[in-house]
């Protein structure tokens, strides 16, 4: 498995999708990406069908983590959401992901129950109180190459200046990569990129409050981490409400055939026959004699 370490500090941009189960893990393998990110909005959704407002806890995370890790051979970094709870839960967490296979976490400054960092009303903890969190952090983890991403969502409630000082903060304290949550502009973007000497993340939302660019736009204004939580999510639900309306109104999908991948190639993907394989290996026949 490549280090994710190496990748973020990488002069390319690592672009990630975001997952949120192990099928979708293994087809974002599939297709080629390095790493891959645990949505906390597609596990809140997919698990309660409920949104990313505080819903999901530890458990629920790390059960996640663990699932997906066990599908994959690439790096997962895992939302971690706040942490749920004060410093020594965020010790406990990763000390947990560790060992569920994960390569990382992002860990934000909101106040509980937090939101998604593109919806209205967060609020954010004292730095120095996120400080302790993310000290726990960095003191948790046992494998140098688990990342910790530290998010701040300050830009909504103290401005893009407040918000690029505990950036900073973040940085000096020992986190591996900075994350400005929602930027409103590329303006802004660049602003972050000139003024934060780090690893930094772009998280792009398609209708979120934060402008839709390219890789190669955000790294060459200094962005190493290109983030796409939700375009699964999204693609996945787009796809799901087409398909179940043509059946609710035609009694059938035959028009959808050439839409979806058909049985065999669904078995392809799950590695049947490698479980096939191994169910005839281990096969006992009968004894003669015993």
């Amino acid at each position: 498995m490549k280090k994710l370490s190496s990748m973020i500090k990488s002069k390319k941009p690592l672009v990630i999708p975001g997952v949120y189960d192990a099928i979708g893990a293994k087809i974002a393998e599939k297709v080629g990406f390095d790493a891959m990110f645990q949505t906390g909005y597609g596990t809140s959704a997919t698990l309660f069908g409920m949104p990313d407002y505080g819903f999901i806890g530890a458990t629920e995370t790390v059960d996640n983590a663990r699932r997906i890790s066990n599908a994959i051979s690439v790096p997962l970094i895992v939302d971690s959401d706040t942490g749920y709870g004060n410093a020594l839960s965020v010790w406990k967490l990763v000390k947990e992901l560790e060992a569920a296979g994960a390569a990382g976490i992002f860990l934000e400054d909101q106040k509980w129950p937090k939101r998604c960092g593109h919806m209205q009303g967060k609020e954010v903890i004292p730095q120095e109180e996120y400080t302790e969190k993310l000290g726990a952090a960095i003191d948790a983890r046992e494998n140098k190459d688990f990342i910790i991403v530290a998010r701040t969502d300050s830009r909504a409630t103290e401005g893009l200046d407040k918000s690029i000082e505990r950036g900073i903060q973040n940085k000096k304290t020992g986190a591996d990569a900075i994350f400005i949550e929602a930027p409103r502009s590329l303006d802004e973007m660049k602003k972050i990129g000139k003024e934060i000497k780090a690893p930094l993340v772009a998280n792009m939302i398609e209708g979120g409050a934060t402008p839709m660019n390219s890789a190669k736009t955000l790294n060459k204004i200094g962005f190493n981490i290109i983030l796409y939580p939700l375009s699964v999510l999204f693609a996945n639900t787009f796809a799901t409400m087409n398909i179940l309306q043509e059946l609710k109104t035609k009694g059938t999908t035959s028009r959808y055939k050439q839409k979806v991948v058909n049985f065999d190639q669904f078995n392809s993907l799950v590695e049947l026959d490698k479980f096939r394989k191994m169910e005839t290996k281990y096969k006992v026949t009968k004894f003669s004699n015993y």
